[in-house]
């Protein structure tokens, strides 16, 4: 490359940035601030601090473009579709569904008075490993048509990792919380709080404050991550939190949360389950044919408990996901067309602990 060509690298650079930013849509006083940046950096051009700098602003630029400030899900609100859609997903969860629906009631009424953008609900699902609290928020972001980020909790350890740290340290980055809107690509995406309970012993305090910010609706609308350094608004989001139990939680996160117990399924429920659900579903990421396997309906008690009692399904799911990879094999090899499982064969297909 020649001299000229050099010299002229760092100002196609610069436009190449002033670009990016130009073309965000970004809230005024954040775009004129970057542009100061690039203008500093125009500054810096002959000297030997430019690449430097030029690095830091660059992956800050990168990232204030890329959060969704005015970008949202228009959506007109089905109560009917959500309903169907939550039903399809999960059995049960009466009371979770009912609350999402007072929700969504609420907002299609405020949008049909044009007043404006209802408050979100942070709803709390506490139960139980296995009882399905992580899962109903996916099935919660296509009853919405809403994209779905998480972030879990468990072992987290600083609140750094949630709010970011400023741009001015080596390798910042924002907190997980401006990421999540990020990845989702919009200011109303469903935000999944996995087990908050979970984080550790000596981050507790501080997590639990950066949590009352995040979901406290007088203060969320400015919530301020360190890397961006400016007001975010998280008033839009819905936030699902999810916990095994809410004991290990600040009395002031508690307080703005919406608690519901997820219960422990019976053998009735997990019978409907596993028949509508999870067998279903097992026989097509497997890719068989329903066709080729039968399961008679009075050993589903054997299959949910090969080993006694377990409060959700997750390892029901296991045990169904097992006894179709077994028939798989068995009509893979030549040893069978197809398979009946039956009380004479039903052992040898059950997992051995």
């Amino acid at each position: 490359m020649d001299s000229s060509a050099s010299a002229k690298q760092p100002y196609s650079l610069l436009d190449d940035l002033r670009h990016k930013i130009e073309t965000a849509e970004v809230p005024p006083a954040l775009k004129d601030n970057t542009l100061d940046m690039i203008s500093r950096l125009e500054r810096l051009s002959s000297q030997g601090t430019f690449s430097e700098e030029y690095e830091k602003i660059s992956h800050y630029i990168s990232w204030v473009a890329k959060v969704p400030w005015n970008k949202r899900v228009e959506r007109p609100i089905d109560l009917v579709a959500i309903k169907d859609t939550l039903d399809k997903n999960h059995y049960g969860m009466e009371d979770v569904k009912e609350r999402i629906l007072e929700y969504m009631s609420v907002l299609k009424l405020r949008a049909s008075r044009n007043l404006g953008v209802a408050r979100a609900p942070i709803i709390c699902l506490v139960g139980l490993v296995g009882t399905g609290k992580t899962t109903f928020a996916y099935a919660l972001s296509e009853a919405l048509g809403r994209p779905i980020s998480r972030i879990p909790f468990g072992g987290l350890g600083s609140a750094k990792d949630l709010r970011g740290e400023s741009r001015l340290h080596l390798e910042a980055e924002p907190g997980y919380i401006v990421r999540a809107l990020c990845d989702a690509g919009v200011k109303n995406p469903i935000i999944l709080l996995d087990e908050i309970d979970r984080v550790t012993e000596d981050a507790r305090a501080d997590i639990m404050g950066v949590l009352v910010e995040i979901l406290d609706p007088s203060q969320n609308n400015r919530y301020l991550d360190h890397f961006i350094d400016y007001p975010v608004d998280l008033s839009e989001v819905l936030f699902i939190a999810t916990a095994n139990n809410t004991g290990n939680l600040a009395t002031a996160v508690t307080d703005r949360l919406e608690p519901i117990q997820m219960p422990s399924y019976s053998d009735d429920e997990k019978t409907h389950i596993a028949e509508q659900y999870l067998f279903p579903k097992a026989l097509e990421a497997a890719g068989m044919d329903p066709a080729l396997i039968t399961i008679d309906h009075s050993l589903w008690p054997n299959i949910i408990r090969p080993l006694g009692y377990d409060a959700g399904i997750r390892t029901l799911n296991r045990t169904i996901e097992g006894i179709v990879r077994k028939v798989a094999l068995l009509i893979v090899t030549g040893q069978a067309k197809s398979i009946e499982i039956t009380p004479e064969n039903i052992k040898s297909f059950l997992p051995k602990w």
